[in-house]
């Protein structure tokens, strides 16, 4: 074997290693991002206790959320008891308006999907929302296609927007949420990982954040949102108060905010 063949093995082995190393810091992000949670798991109440002024932090797991009837005729169509793995579109009818219901988790993609379904069926006037968040770029860019085409969000007695999905909501003009209602925000994730070296996470963490400030302040929601956001772990939502909802311009017409 001919030494320029020698060298291009050690290559070849250097950047193996190499890729196996950054699998390893990847998979051990992911091991520490969990740790926290695993070794002082949340002692905030259960997630559809009631809440009141300052005792708003409640338990939070995507993959737990407890269904709720909503009340009869509040629906465009019925409420389904699981909660899907990405987002469902299902069109129905409010009186004469044409609707849609958005039920299930954000995922990557979403809002692609969206476009495509917004294309290709009746626009409706009115967007319901029934999800406990999911994929922040994807709820952005749904509520930014919902502002383009004016259409009104909404949710009923039984439904809830939590983590990304407020930023759903934020699009709609206007927006309506009725009593009984949960919203919720806190921190996100942004980027893949959060892996070495950390100036890199720790730059695509703020910008993740300024892009979340910035389509606030672009749907005419108080941006002071962010701060039960920020101090609110991953594992625990900030239940807002329906004065809260009010104040930061999450109900009403973009003009009234």
């Amino acid at each position: 074997m001919t030494e320029g063949s020698h060298t291009i093995r050690r290559w070849i082995m250097g950047i193996l290693v190499v890729q196996v190393g950054f699998a390893l810091i990847l998979m051990g992000a992911d091991v520490m991002r969990s740790l926290p949670a695993l070794l002082s798991p949340s002692q905030a109440p259960a997630l559809l206790s009631p809440v009141g002024p300052g005792d708003q932090r409640r338990r939070f797991d995507p993959g737990d959320i407890t269904f709720r009837t909503p009340s009869p005729g509040t629906r465009p169509v019925p409420a389904t008891q699981d909660m899907p793995t990405r987002l469902e579109f299902t069109a129905g009818q409010m009186g004469e308006r044409p609707a849609l219901t958005l039920t299930g988790t954000i995922a990557p993609g979403d809002g692609a999907r969206f476009a495509d379904w917004i294309g290709t069926h009746v626009r409706p006037e009115i967007v319901f929302l029934n999800s406990p968040g999911g994929s922040v770029t994807d709820a952005i860019e749904i509520g930014r296609q919902l502002r383009r085409m004016g259409i009104e969000t909404a949710m009923t007695d039984s439904d809830i927007c939590l983590s990304a999905c407020p930023y759903v909501l934020a699009g709609g003009t206007p927006r309506d949420v009725a009593p009984g209602a949960m919203v919720g925000v806190h921190q996100h994730y942004f980027g893949e990982n959060i892996a070495l070296p950390a100036f890199l996470a720790v730059e695509d963490i703020q910008r993740g954040q300024g892009e979340v400030m910035g389509y606030l302040i672009e749907m005419g929601i108080d941006p002071a949102i962010m701060e039960p956001a920020l101090l609110t772990p991953p594992d625990e939502i900030y239940v807002l108060l329906p004065e809260e909802l009010k104040g930061f311009g999450l109900i009403g017409a973009p003009e009234d905010s």
